[in-house]
């Protein structure tokens, strides 16, 4: 029985789900917008709201020791300081004023080799106005 178990298994064993979770988020940060399945970016978008929201508390700190702390947790997802820095000093900054909704998945299709249902994966950017 599946009592209280709340997370996807992506149909794989769990190093394996951590490793393409973790390569999903650094290709979001990277390149802003991804294209997957629309069960995975389910799962990356829930890991990649809860990163930004630190990030946006990392670039928003006084401190500078709570700074470092959550830049650190931040880098045991993405695994590369310079994608750590350029989301929370750019992408962080520019959603500075927002609490959550830090992301958007917009259906696409299907794919054709197997229908499975294609979804684009973006960072909401903040638009002047």
């Amino acid at each position: 029985m599946r009592h209280r178990m709340v997370k996807s298994k992506l149909g794989s064993y769990g190093s394996h789900s951590r490793a393409l979770i973790k390569n999903q988020l650094r290709e979001l940060v990277e390149h802003r917008s991804i294209v997957t399945t629309l069960t995975k970016a389910k799962v990356v978008k829930r890991f990649f709201d809860k990163l930004v929201a630190k990030a946006v508390k990392a670039a928003s700190s006084k401190d500078k020791s709570e700074s470092v702390a959550l830049r650190r947790q931040i880098n045991w997802y993405l695994c590369d300081r310079k994608l750590t820095n350029k989301l929370v000093d750019e992408i962080a900054k520019n959603l500075s004023d927002k609490s959550s909704g830090f992301s958007r998945i917009v259906r696409i299709g299907q794919r054709r080799g197997d229908g499975a249902e294609m979804v684009l994966l973006q960072i909401i950017e903040k638009t002047n106005e």
